[in-house]
This record gives structure tokens, sequence and C-alpha cells, in this order.
């Protein structure tokens, strides 16, 4: 990888038995499965779930955020007439406030939770999944009652993904490729949601896109 004089993230990945398994996985009701042309004509689509993926986290242990996606904006405060929270636009001044402060917030749990706990945290009202690798703790947030064992093996495959396309990742190539980065993750999970999970299908999709750069 670019990164070749710091140490490997990963480098027991490619040796490890989950990832020589096969590539594609079955659908579950979360997932709609997309091939490179997009669904044919008169295709019809799974029925969603309104299970979704509220952020997804890529952080060091410094408390460097190297990706931040955001599928659902976070509150601002609370409502004038009601109380309720309320969603201020993806661009206001206020969302941005407010999404540095749960990152750091995020990175503060996540870093100081003891060994012996489990990966899961419940976080204001959605819950946090996580896993470290090396040196960067990669974590989703997902609605209360989601299944916590299918989001690490999501947070995995984006690890063998990322492994995969920067033939032993580190953390330097994701600091100087970001935008593939984004890139891999776009073609992975889509609005909320995971789009594809066979590692042949996003890497071919990817590879195919680095051809029209």
């Amino acid at each position: 990888g670019t990164g070749s004089t710091e140490t490997t993230l990963f480098p027991a990945l490619a040796r490890s038995p989950r990832s020589r398994r096969r590539q594609s996985q079955p659908d579950c009701p979360d997932v709609r499965a997309r091939n490179l042309e997009g669904n044919r004509e008169g295709q019809v689509e799974p029925t969603r779930t309104g299970k979704m993926i509220r952020f997804f986290l890529l952080q060091n242990r410094q408390g460097k955020t190297r990706l931040s996606k955001w599928y659902v904006p976070p509150p601002t405060g609370g409502n004038k007439d009601n109380g309720a929270p309320s969603y201020a636009t993806a661009d206001s001044t206020a969302t941005d406030a407010e999404k540095a402060r749960i990152e750091s917030e995020v990175h503060r749990l996540v870093t100081s939770r003891d060994k012996k706990y489990t990966n899961f945290i419940e976080f204001n009202n959605y819950k946090l999944i996580y896993r470290r690798y090396a040196g960067l703790f990669f974590t989703i947030a997902v609605d209360m009652h989601d299944n916590e064992l299918s989001y690490l093996e999501s947070i995995h495959l984006f690890v063998e993904l990322l492994d995969s396309y920067f033939n032993n990742v580190c953390e330097l190539d994701i600091v100087f490729n970001f935008n593939k980065v984004y890139m891999i993750l776009d073609e992975y999970m889509l609005a909320g949601e995971i789009e594809e999970t066979s590692k042949r299908e996003i890497l071919d999709r990817v590879k195919f896109l680095d051809k029209l750069d």
C-alpha cells in the first residue's frame, strides 16, 4: 500500500480462515442484491424492513476520524413546540457541530471500553457496534433491535475489502486515498443499507470505476 514504511494494520487478515470462506453470502431481509448492470427491468426488489445504518466511522486511537459517513443526520436540539428532537439540513453548521460532538463521544466510548465487555454499546436511542483492528476502530450505529452479530460481520467484510484493494492496507493508505475508501464504502453500503455482500462483485465494480478516472 501507500504506507509501506508503516506497520500493516491487518497482517493476519489474508491468512484468516474467515477470509477464505466463499465470498458471496446468502441474502437476508436487510440486504438487497445488486449486479454490475443494476436491476433488470421488471425485477422486483425485496421489501425494505425499515432497519438501517445511521452512521459509519473509522477512527484511530488518537481520536482522528479517518472516515465518517452519515446516513441519518443527528438531532440538533428540541423542537420548541413539543420538545421532540429536530433534524437540521445536512449542510447546516449546527448539524456539523453535532456530528463532531457525537464522533468525539463515540471515540471516547470505544477506546476506553474494557476488553472483557461486548462490542455493543447502547448510545442515545440507538446502538454502537464496533471492532478494533490494530490502531483503528470501526464503528457502526444501528437501530436498537438490529442484529449485532450481522453488523460485526459487516465491519469485517469492509476491512477485507480494504485489505484486498490496497494489498495489506495500513492507515496511511486510508489517509492518502480517502476518496477510494469512500468509493468502496458506497459500493458496499447505500442509503443506510447493505447493498452488496459479495467481495468479488464490489471489488470488480470499484476496479471498473477506477478505469473511468
